[in-house]
């Protein structure tokens, strides 16, 4: 009998050591996962337009925050939108045009805020003086779905010309500088500093600030995957606020923000400067106003024939929390 009980007693201080040792390996993992790092992984393009995720990688606000930025660099957008599609980063600065198209075809994609407003010039070559001279000329755009073509269509039509009347052609932003200095095309609109790199070497001058064109417009905007979204909200929140608040140290354009932009764009200094005064990083929330008249103008231009809806496409919880 006796040794009945003591076997009954020792089953259940084994048992219950076992399980205090099952808990407390419990209790270590979820320790670990709330102490774990996050890496978000954000593709880009070296443009201006970036900035504020430059600033946010190279300038943290925080330095205890529970996610770090993995930047992936792309030569083109078609890349880059490649890659957003497929999941081989969680977001990207991009076109909002091709994240709207990505969206129309089925990916579920989410604009959490803009990456500037304005920031575009249309730049041309000496002997253009009015918008009529590029009249049976070579202009070159970086993608038909962008805001760099909106402005291209505006821009004829309020002088009573059509894209017809032009030899539009695509380039690689990099490529656009060198093809107005060879004589290959006579003007363009780009994301920055390629506009400046044309007019601080001489080869070039501003017909149009985007500003001129469109006030306040909007060109790239930052793009999260949603399944990204919704299997890391915490992060998602915690990565799209410092987002926002790099943006706000971005519009200083101080020396600290100069220096972290070099580390992107490899340009020279004074042509950092005279890009970094045609773009603003204020106001960085998508508004449904100015996502409509852009749907407008892609379904007018025959860019796009059911651009997604705003509610389904734009996601402002994030950025309407940043105080």
């Amino acid at each position: 009998m006796k040794k009945a009980i003591v076997a009954v007693v020792s089953a259940v201080i084994i048992a219950s050591l076992l399980f205090s040792l099952v808990g407390w390996g419990n209790d270590k993992e979820e320790n670990s996962a709330q102490n774990e790092i996050k890496t978000v992984k954000i593709g880009y393009l070296p443009i201006t337009h970036a900035l504020p995720l430059f600033v946010e990688n190279d300038l943290p606000a925080n330095d205890s925050r529970n996610f770090k930025v993995e930047l992936v660099k792309f030569g083109s957008w078609t890349e880059l939108s490649d890659a957003v599609n497929s999941g081989q980063v969680d977001g990207a600065s991009m076109l909002i045009e091709l994240a709207m198209k990505s969206k129309e075809q089925g990916i579920d994609l989410k604009t959490v805020a803009l990456g500037h407003r304005d920031g575009n010039v249309v730049v041309v070559s000496k002997d253009i003086n009015e918008v009529a001279d590029l009249k049976g000329k070579t202009f070159a755009i970086p993608h038909r779905l962008s805001t760099h073509n909106v402005l291209l269509y505006k821009m004829l039509k309020e002088n009573d010309l059509t894209v017809n009347d032009l030899n539009i052609v695509e380039l690689p932003p990099p490529e656009m500088p060198a093809a107005l200095s060879e004589g290959r095309i006579s003007g363009y609109v780009v994301a920055e500093p390629f506009g400046a790199v044309a007019v601080a070497s001489g080869n070039g001058k501003v017909l149009f600030e985007s500003r001129d064109l469109w006030s306040g417009s909007v060109c790239c905007g930052l793009v999260l995957r949603n399944d990204f979204i919704e299997n890391n909200p915490t992060v998602a929140a915690e990565f799209v606020k410092e987002y926002v608040r790099a943006g706000e140290r971005a519009e200083s354009k101080d020396p600290e923000v100069l220096d972290a932009a070099s580390r992107y764009m490899k340009v020279e200094p004074e042509v950092l400067d005279l890009s970094l005064q045609w773009i603003s990083y204020n106001n960085l929330k998508l508004e449904e106003k100015d996502y409509n008249e852009l749907s407008q103008y892609l379904v007018e231009m025959e860019q796009m024939k059911n651009p997604p809806k705003y509610s389904e496409f734009v996601d402002n919880s994030f950025i309407e929390t940043v105080k």
